[in-house]
Order: C-alpha cells, then sequence, then structure tokens
C-alpha cells in the first residue's frame, strides 16, 4: 500500500491549475469553472468504452449462469455503488440480491462518514467471504484513487474464491497497479477542490454504473427496444409508466392496456406477449420462461415479428 507521502502524488490528489484562486470566484464563475472540468468526464468514459463494454459482457454471463454482481467501497465510491445496485428492482424487477452494494462501516457509512473504516483490507476480505462469493459472481471494486486498503482486500478475496473481478478508479494504473481481470480507469485529471472525488471522480464513477448495469440488463432481455419492460409496478408512477409503455408498444388505448396489464398481473413483457402472440398469460409466462424472459426471443419462438412503438 502506498504511504501517505507517494499518495500526495496520485492524479486526485493533485491541485488542479484552473482553480488556484477558487476562493475568489463569483458563484456565476465558479459555475463555469465547474462546468468545464465536468466535460472532461464525458471523454475519461469515453476513453475506457472498451472495458466497459468487456464488464457488461462479463457480468451479463455471470448473471445468466445464476451469479450475482456486488459493487465493493467506501466513502463516496462505496455509496455510488449501493446506490447503483438499489435501483435494480424497480428498474428492472431484479431480486435485491442480484445486485449488491458493499460498503466499508455498512449502512450505516451512507448517511454517516466513516472513512476510518476503509483502511481494513481484512474487513473487505471478510466482507465479501460473508456473502459467499464464488466463480460464478462478479466483484466490482471502486475506489477513485485506487488505494482504499477494504476495496483491494475484497477484490484479493474474490480472486481467490474464483470470482472475475474489475476494477474501477481514476489514476493511471501505471500508478496504481491492480491484479484484476478487466481494468477501468477513469482518468478525469484533478479536482477543481483538490482531493475532493465527490466531484469529477464521483461523476465520472456515476456514469460508468450507470453503463454496466443498464447494459447488462439490457444483454439479459430486460428491456425491449428502449423500454423498461420488465419494470416492477410498485406505486403509482410506475403504474403510470407501464400503461404508457403498453399502450405506445401495442397502439391500444388506455383501457385496453389497463385489460392487459390486469390479465399480466402488472407484468408489462407478459402484457406485451399476451398482446401480440395472442396467448393467455399461463401459456405467454412459460414461454417466457422458457427463453430466460427475453421477450424479443419469445415473439419469434411465437412466430410473431419485432414489433416498435410509435
Amino acid at each position: 500500500m502506498q504511504d501517505s507521502e507517494s499518495r500526495g502524488n496520485l492524479l486526485t490528489e493533485q491541485a488542479n491549475p484552473n482553480s488556484t484562486e477558487l476562493d475568489c470566484l463569483s458563484p456565476l464563475a465558479f459555475v463555469e469553472l465547474c462546468n468545464r472540468e465536468d466535460e472532461k468526464t464525458i471523454a475519461a468514459v469515453r476513453a475506457v468504452r472498451q472495458e466497459l463494454a468487456d464488464a457488461i459482457a462479463a457480468i451479463a454471463s455471470a448473471l445468466v449462469k445464476g451469479g450475482r454482481l456486488f459493487y465493493v467501497g467506501a466513502g463516496t465510491s462505496g455509496r455510488l455503488g449501493v446506490l447503483d445496485a438499489a435501483e435494480c428492482p424497480p428498474t428492472f424487477c431484479t431480486p435485491p440480491e442480484l445486485v449488491q452494494g458493499i460498503i466499508a462501516g455498512g449502512e450505516a457509512a451512507l448517511v454517516r462518514s466513516s472513512e476510518a473504516l476503509e483502511d481494513r483490507a481484512e474487513d473487505g476480505a471478510a466482507a465479501v467471504r460473508e456473502r459467499e462469493v464464488c466463480e460464478v459472481d462478479v466483484v466490482a471494486g471502486i475506489s477513485a484513487g485506487g488505494t482504499t486498503p477494504y476495496v483491494r482486500g475484497a477484490l484479493q478475496g474474490a480472486r481467490q474464491l474464483g470470482a472475475t473481478t474489475i476494477f474501477i478508479a481514476c489514476v493511471p494504473a501505471a500508478d496504481v497497479p491492480a491484479a484484476v481481470d478487466i481494468d477501468i480507469r477513469l482518468l478525469v485529471g484533478p479536482e477543481v477542490l483538490a482531493g475532493s472525488t465527490r466531484l469529477k471522480a464521483g461523476t465520472a464513477t456515476k456514469m460508468a454504473l450507470n453503463i454496466l448495469s443498464t447494459g447488462a440488463m439490457v444483454q439479459l432481455g430486460k428491456t425491449y427496444g428502449n423500454r423498461m419492460v420488465d419494470v416492477a409496478v410498485t406505486n403509482s408512477k410506475l403504474r403510470d409508466r407501464a400503461h404508457r409503455i403498453v399502450g405506445d408498444l401495442t397502439g391500444c388505448d388506455r383501457a385496453a392496456a389497463a385489460d392487459l396489464l390486469e390479465r399480466s398481473q402488472l407484468r408489462v413483457k407478459l402484457a406485451l406477449l399476451m398482446h401480440w402472440s395472442g396467448l393467455d398469460a399461463v401459456a405467454g409466462e412459460c414461454l417466457l420462461d422458457e427463453h430466460n424472459g427475453n421477450l424479443r426471443i419469445a415473439l419469434a419462438a411465437a412466430g410473431v415479428g419485432s414489433k416498435s412503438g410509435s
């Protein structure tokens, strides 16, 4: 592990030459500076598009085989992982254990700083053991500066357990190497406020996690076109979204869309299959199960061509 002097040389800890007079800026000048710096997050994500694609393929392959995806981090990085994991069940109707966020310090660290707990590599290794990580799982470690002992311990433990490992950091691999299967480096440069990696590093990390989880779910057939056909209808907003998805894709009026949803027990994907194939709910569900829930493949098996919305 790097000592305090060498950590000070990390890209994420350096002073940004564009913000040397940060405390002298007007509010508007401050916003403009942040906006210019944030533009670098787009380029940083674009630069690792192949690594992100490789990670999506690895995650999707693991989930199809019954594996799970774990995000591991501390501080901001840990909170971002927990957030992305928490968004998967309502968006894609996944069981909560499929994508999990692990943060140093546990749930309390989501709302209260617990950075001291990130210094224990053994705790990270213990966290993956406690969740019985195995060879069909994927463990993605997130550490802006790349040196967080908790994250590196979790990754080392995951490798020993045979899991696929992914590292997401905002420093060059040459400065902080990592023994992982897929290495994603989001090089956004020094922060406007030196060392505050909740800024550009956090933004780029959130963008990368959005891409990873959404891309993997698309590969698993959780969408049809650009519609979230596996959305969990758990409140009035999501019920309205389900009605609109069914109506837009089928051309049905709201009453007919509501009837389809009721007959499919609020399962958008099943409602669409029933409408397009003429199958009842039981037969439609069996067909979807035969094809791992992939609506497009199920439609093809039923002799129905691809459909598109309005």
